[in-house]
């Protein structure tokens, strides 16, 4: 198992409220999350940053947890108790929150978390599958079929999200089982990526573009040559 990963504010956003962290685990697995802040020029960035480090915090604390879905779960339980109670007793922290996608890859399979409308994509000579659900706005209306996929991608309410890590005190995180042969990639992503950067384009950096080393960086450069809006963050695993 393998993994990389990059963040870039984008060439418009002054702050990157995105947060990122990936560990190679004692038994050969791999922990990684994206996390989206939201909530002001600095909120923003507070509740992503402490989104990751509270839920890897006590992601390695539970080592003798068997259940490997408990285990994430209780590990954004926590990051979400604590964003949403420094968000009501910090006036300057008042309304933020986080998106978070997180997946526990190994060998056989991966377990996959997420809340908000960060992604999680499995990649692979066969082509490219959005793992992960949006809890947005425009999913909603594509789901009651008042949206094509196309309408959505530019409607001007894409970036409005259902939920949200911290926005509430207990925490309805959908979880997502994913299958993982040899060669099999995930690649986790805030919006910052999947709004610019098309599925195909994706799968070809990932599959053809050259060394997977550099496959998070390509996409960010395709992301900034295209104006990024907004910050940018990417994650790849490999098996």
């Amino acid at each position: 198992m393998e993994t990389w990963g990059i963040t870039h504010r984008g060439a418009v956003r002054q702050q990157n409220q995105d947060a990122f962290d990936a560990r190679l685990l004692e038994d050969g697995r791999i922990i990684a999350l994206v996390c989206d802040g939201m909530g002001g020029a600095r909120a923003g960035n507070v509740a992503s940053t402490m989104a990751v480090e509270l839920f890897m915090r006590r992601f390695l604390e539970q080592k003798d947890e068997p259940n490997d879905q408990e285990r994430m779960q209780t590990s954004a339980a926590l990051a979400n108790q604590e964003v949403f109670q420094r968000a009501a007793n910090d006036p300057e922290c008042a309304g933020m929150g986080t998106t978070l996608v997180a997946a526990l890859a190994g060998p056989g399979e991966a377990v996959i978390l997420n809340e908000g409308d960060s992604r999680a994509y499995h990649i692979n000579q066969e082509g490219i599958v959005l793992v992960t659900r949006d809890h947005s706005l425009v999913e909603d209306m594509v789901e009651r079929g008042e949206l094509t996929r196309e309408q959505a991608r530019i409607h001007p309410h894409k970036n409005l999200i259902t939920r949200a890590l911290g926005a509430e005190p207990v925490l309805l995180a959908d979880c997502f089982r994913q299958a993982m042969a040899p060669g099999d990639c995930l690649l986790l992503c805030s919006d910052g990526l999947s709004n610019v950067v098309t599925e195909q384009e994706m799968l070809y950096e990932v599959i053809h573009g050259g060394e997977i080393e550099s496959c998070c960086q390509r996409l960010l450069d395709i992301a900034l040559h295209r104006g990024a809006p907004d910050n940018v963050t990417a994650v790849l695993i490999r098996r």
